[in-house]
């Protein structure tokens, strides 16, 4: 059975590779980007809003909430959906897509990672908003264009 899993894991590490250049198309990676700071209701507190209107919403500039200090790939997404709202307070409901976009990541132990893609959605919206997440790098935490921040 291990060895099952081994040769899953190189055919998955020689697909992911191979579909990637060795040049990350990310422009908004910042390692020099402040820690994240969880509040006392378990999200991240995010005190700046993006002027990008690409932030989040195009795969070139990704919401970067790296997670290698938690050592848990998935508690960083709800931390950073729970702190938002919709435009007007909106109570808002997320959820995971897909994964795509591989990247060279010296943060992946594979050498490339991908980016998660979130529908999210609140009561009275037209159209559902996909936004991309990147767990791997790091960046000042901001509020996409189109969305509040809750008040706690």
């Amino acid at each position: 059975m291990k060895l099952k899993t081994f040769f899953s894991g190189l055919l998955c590490f020689l697909l992911l590779t191979s579909c990637i250049s060795t040049k990350s198309t990310l422009k908004n990676v910042d390692d020099n980007a402040p820690d994240l700071v969880l509040t006392k209701n378990n999200v991240f507190q995010i005190t700046e809003y993006s002027k990008d209107p690409k932030y989040g919403y195009d795969k070139d500039y990704p919401i970067n909430i790296f997670y290698k200090s938690t050592k848990n790939d998935s508690i960083n997404q709800p931390r950073f959906f729970n702190a938002l709202t919709g435009p007007k307070g909106e109570k808002i409901f997320f959820k995971k897509l897909e994964n795509c976009c591989p990247f060279p990541s010296k943060k992946s132990e594979f050498g490339a990672a991908m980016l998660e893609v979130y529908e999210v959605r609140w009561v009275g919206q037209k159209k559902p908003i996909k936004l991309y997440i990147n767990i791997y790098e790091k960046s000042v935490l901001m509020v996409p264009i189109g969305f509040g921040l809750k008040q706690f």
